[in-house]
């Protein structure tokens, strides 16, 4: 059997307040605009993609509703954006504290993970209300 031939193109975020979402991811995480922020009056939403510097392509969509109609609004009320997305760091403790200072709460210590051959994870809950894990990097 074949493997699909699917690849990462970007993650949805749903967000109550882009600009703060913006502001977040661009100078939290490294984030850049890949395209302008647009409406998309079918789907009753605001948009834009961002990308980080240097990255090869994989994007996530910020989304926020446009009005009280936009299907976005119940996953906001029931607090999901997206469940998590994972970023590789060199130095994880290094990086809690930084995450911390800038508002971000720490779910979990460090601990090994089966996943990635014991490298350690930890998870944070952003400001903007979205659930993050760091791995260190492979040594």
């Amino acid at each position: 059997m074949s493997e699909p031939s699917l690849k990462i193109h970007h993650l949805g975020v749903a967000v109550a307040d882009m600009e703060g979402a913006l502001v977040f991811y661009r100078d939290v995480l490294g984030f850049v605009l890949d395209s302008e922020m647009f409406d998309d009056p079918i789907q009753k939403v605001r948009v834009c993609f961002l990308k980080q510097k240097g990255d090869s392509g994989f994007q996530i969509e910020l989304i926020q509703p446009l009005n009280a109609t936009s299907s976005v609004n119940g996953y906001l009320t029931k607090g999901i954006g997206a469940y998590h997305i994972c970023y590789e760091v060199a130095d994880i403790e290094k990086t809690l504290i930084d995450l911390r200072a800038k508002k971000c709460v720490p779910v979990s210590p460090p601990v090994p993970a089966v996943a990635f051959e014991g490298r350690r994870i930890a998870w944070c809950v952003t400001p903007t209300k979205h659930l993050i894990e760091l791995v260190e990097g492979k040594k």
